[in-house]
């Protein structure tokens, strides 16, 4: 039940390694900007398709469904990327994954659900453009379901790698979670290897101290933002899901 041997040596090996900060750096800086081209392209996504007046939104929420289901692979993603340029830069990192479907949904729903059509009929009477209604009405009122969104998004960002292993080159640009893989990898010694028993413990217990510093040091952020947002989660993700 007690703690046996406490020890800080996992985290002095973390954080005494210069590509920890600056994958900490670039995870903050993909995870920040990310997040808010994230809740920007979906809001304004879910309030266009919960208006009953778009024509055709059926068939484009039909599309954007459909892509939940089938996609063009990763080498198709990557052809996409080189011919916009972007690979190998920090756009590579935000401008694929700036909409999510999921997401979508949940924020057309609750749109639908908890803004209604006479709100936004009293605005046009008084001059208001469907600009200013989103901007002045629709977004203050949807407060519940963009914390949800940030917390979904900046999770998603914040653990992200593959992407980052398939486009980028430049270490300076890796995140986090590159590091901390590379981190593992090269503190993974066969202990078998060693004659001395003693010595193979101190390896084996290093390298498992290691590995747990590095779940810590991964997960501080995210437990730094859910405080914040916990009392939102609850009512976002619940839209929707009780019709009456």
């Amino acid at each position: 039940m007690w703690p046996v041997d406490f020890s800080l040596e996992g985290y002095k090996a973390v954080f005494h390694t210069p590509s920890v900060w600056i994958g900490f750096r670039n995870s903050l800086f993909y995870t920040i900007a990310g997040t808010l081209i994230n809740i920007l392209v979906t809001m304004i996504a879910a309030y266009g398709l919960a208006r009953p007046d778009l024509p055709g939104r059926n068939g484009i929420m039909l599309f954007f469904t459909f892509t939940m289901f089938f996609s063009g692979g990763m080498i198709t993603g990557y052809m996409l990327v080189r011919s916009l340029h972007i690979l190998n830069t920090i756009w590579a990192m935000l401008i694929p994954g700036a909409l999510g479907v999921y997401n979508l949904i949940i924020a057309r729903t609750f749109i639908e659900s908890n803004i209604p059509t006479e709100l936004l009929e009293a605005a046009q009477m008084d001059g208001c453009s469907d600009i200013r209604f989103f901007a002045s009405i629709v977004l203050p009122l949807s407060k519940a379901v963009i914390a949800v969104l940030v917390l979904f998004y900046g999770v998603s960002h914040w653990n992200s790698y593959f992407n980052a292993m398939i486009y980028l080159n430049d270490k300076e640009l890796y995140p986090l979670t590159i590091y901390l893989k590379e981190i593992l990898m090269a503190s993974q010694i066969d202990p078998s290897t060693v004659a001395d028993p003693e010595l193979q413990n101190q390896i084996a217990r290093m390298a498992a101290v290691i590995k747990y510093a590095l779940i810590v040091v991964s997960m501080i952020p995210i437990l730094i933002l859910y405080p914040f947002i916990q009392k939102y989660f609850v009512k976002g993700v619940m839209i929707g899901s009780v019709k009456g």
